[in-house]
């Protein structure tokens, strides 16, 4: 049986959340020098990446309506399969910069879609 797609948003919502709340007074060096943290923060990266993967493969029409999904997806494979390279740098510029307009559009779609 399929997961609903709903789930797969939800997942990436809540990962999204846990990420915000991991990084709150936290800045580039605090998060850089910290691998606990930055562990943590990546980890939770491989699930928004894995969830919109799932989601592009189950529900492509609503997977379309996530602006630059591929490259979430993409930006996941990096974080598990080139862990020995990941610069912090643009780790922190993708939670800064783009985590923000994903949370906004997860939100407006699973507001959208309803309960279950």
């Amino acid at each position: 049986m399929e997961r609903d797609p709903r789930s797969y948003l939800w997942d990436v919502q809540a990962a999204a959340e846990d990420i915000q709340s991991f990084i709150k007074g936290v800045d580039l060096d605090g998060y850089a020098e910290n691998s606990m943290l930055h562990s943590a923060v990546e980890r939770k990266l491989e699930i928004i990446g894995e969830a919109l993967n799932q989601l592009s493969k189950t529900a492509p029409d609503l997977a379309s309506r996530i602006p630059d999904l591929p490259a979430i997806v993409a930006f996941r494979n990096l974080l598990i399969h080139g862990y020995a390279i990941v610069d912090h740098r643009r780790v922190w510029g993708t939670l800064n910069e783009s985590l923000p307009s994903l949370r906004i559009t997860v939100t407006a779609l699973l507001e959208e879609l309803g309960p279950p």
